[in-house]
């Protein structure tokens, strides 16, 4: 899959998924407009990448919009900034369940409106991938804020996909199972909620970030061309367990 003379917006790009989806695109010859909150990040991603970077943090409505702005114009995106806080059910907050939904359903929203405006005044096709989760699909413990803010954010999905396809741009998402990034390792630190996962995944394993990156760079690309709407789990038949 070749991506010479594109412009891809990643968000997320600091870590984990989102730096290894940046590092596959640049070498694919892309040129990467890299949003993070981190300013180390954005630091890094320019000396290692080559790419622009802009900080934002994600959970700020106002400054989601300018950075999707300022980081226009762009052929291509990829929603993959996520966020995550373990509590159960019973003893979740509103203020983690309005985070989370802030950074995994609102942000992604922001930008791919700002994005598919563009594109749209432009008379241009493009494509969006968002970057999900295998709990959107099924309940799973001390995760209740996270599972909804995924569920939200499948549901974007499928609308921007019946919405943006008559103007040329195509949306689909991605789910991952546990994947090996810093925030997977917060969440799955406890070895005996690990191994039980670990059960239910018939490959044997948790996934690296280059397993969801080479998907998701398939529907980001000309050869995905009929893929829309579509929900793609890549999570080592977790889902058929």
């Amino acid at each position: 899959m070749e991506f010479k003379g594109k412009t891809v917006i990643v968000t997320g790009a600091g870590k984990g998924i989102g730096r290894e989806i940046v590092r596959m695109l640049v070498e694919r010859d892309a040129q990467v407009v890299a949003l993070t909150r981190s300013a180390a990040d954005v630091e890094t991603l320019r000396g290692e990448f080559g790419c622009r970077a802009i900080q934002v943090d994600l959970a700020d409505a106002d400054a989601t919009r300018e950075a999707a702005i300022a980081a226009l114009p762009a052929d291509l995106l990829i929603n993959c900034a996520g966020t995550t806080e373990l509590q159960p059910f019973l003893e979740t907050t509103v203020e983690a369940f309005d985070r989370l939904v802030a950074v995994n359903t609102r942000a992604p929203m922001i930008v791919a409106q700002e994005y598919a405006r563009s594109l749209i005044k432009e008379g241009r096709p493009g494509a969006i991938v968002n970057v999900s989760s295998v709990a959107s699909f099924v309940g799973i413990p001390d995760h209740a804020a996270y599972c909804a803010s995924k569920g939200g954010l499948d549901g974007l999905t499928r609308v921007m996909a019946k919405e943006l396809a008559p103007h040329g741009i195509r949306a689909n998402g991605v789910h991952p199972t546990v994947t090996l990034t810093p925030m997977a390792v917060k969440a799955w630190s406890d070895p005996e909620k690990a191994a039980g996962m670990m059960k239910r995944i018939p490959v044997g394993r948790f996934a690296e970030p280059a397993d969801i990156a080479e998907v998701v760079l398939f529907l980001l690309s000309d050869q995905a061309a009929m893929v829309n709407g579509i929900s793609m789990p890549v999570d080592g038949g977790y889902m058929i367990a």
